[in-house]
């Protein structure tokens, strides 16, 4: 029996240019009819940081919700993940740029709950016009996604020589890690720091927790609040371009650093992205805000 094709499209997040930012898979589902194997067989075959999979939820209530709703699934190369920031924009751009959505906000049902995702014209004269079939497709824009907040805990100091040696002898200046995935932040005392470090791979993988979250303060001239990186060859992505999820560990954190509630961040791996966050006045939510680019779009047949 042959399969209906699925459609899927490679959008780069976090900037307005092909070919930089972090490149993720969307792949359309009609419906929620795949296991977790397939899912995961075709993440690694797409061979991204992340693929998201997208899945239309029917007879959505007009009186609770105006928004549509998706499920959305997110996976490495090898595992599953609960938080995905760039997929999940990466998504909301192909909702948006093929009008399969005629609202200016969606939401998606995930591990971590109700997400949202909503465009914004840049002159935001537009912002409360609804789009239909693709109107407006040029207009430039912004996509705004409201996440949770991920906290982050004291990390024991007696493995800082460890998590130091994988980061090729970088001076540390403060380790935390985060509550949710046990992710570790690692504070560099500048940007510079940050932007010419050259991690160990190998040893990262022997570090507790599951990826490595690099991050310094940025200085004046930049433009920028900080920089970041983020290592986590342990799900099968030595480095991750842009990530979003871990903006939502860095918010708070300098947040209470520089006495601030809004950001402008920048990812300094070799592809680069620019991440535009406001944190809530209750310190639960981060708005992260950014743009896409749908770059190529493909059929699996399998």
């Amino acid at each position: 029996m042959v399969k209906k094709p699925v459609k899927y499209f490679v959008v780069d997040a976090f900037t307005d240019k092909a070919f930089k930012g972090n490149p993720a898979g969307v792949c359309w589902l009609e419906e929620d009819n795949r296991d977790k194997e397939w899912l995961q067989a075709v993440a690694g075959e797409l061979n991204m940081s992340t693929t998201a999979f997208l899945t239309p939820i029917d007879g959505t209530d007009e009186l609770q919700s105006a928004s549509p709703r998706f499920g959305i699934r997110w996976f490495t190369p090898v595992a599953e993940v609960q938080l995905c920031g760039h997929a999940t924009l990466a998504a909301s751009q192909t909702l948006f740029t093929y009008g399969l959505v005629n609202s200016l906000r969606i939401e998606f049902l995930t591990l971590s709950g109700i997400l949202t995702a909503r465009r914004i014209s840049k002159s935001r004269a537009s912002e409360s016009i609804e789009l239909q079939n693709g109107d407006n497709a040029q207009e430039d824009y912004f996509i705004e996604l409201d996440f949770p907040v991920v906290p982050v805990t004291g990390f024991n100091s007696a493995d800082i020589s460890e998590i130091s040696k994988s980061l090729n002898g970088a001076s540390v200046v403060e380790i935390l890690k985060t509550t949710a995935a046990e992710d570790l932040v690692v504070v560099l005392p500048s940007e510079k720091a940050v932007a010419e470090l050259e991690p160990q791979f190998d040893e990262v993988k022997r570090c507790p927790g599951g990826g490595i979250i690099v991050t310094g303060p940025a200085s004046p001239e930049t433009g920028f609040d900080f920089y970041s990186r983020f290592f986590c060859p342990k799900f099968g992505v030595n480095e991750d371009p842009v990530c979003g999820s871990a903006h939502c560990a860095l918010a708070p954190y300098w947040s209470k650093k520089l006495g601030k509630c809004d950001f402008l961040a920048y990812q300094a791996s070799s592809r680069s992205g620019v991440i535009n966050l406001h944190l809530d006045e209750k310190n639960q939510r981060v708005l992260l805000r950014g743009k896409a680019v749908v770059v190529a779009e493909g059929s699996i047949l399998v």
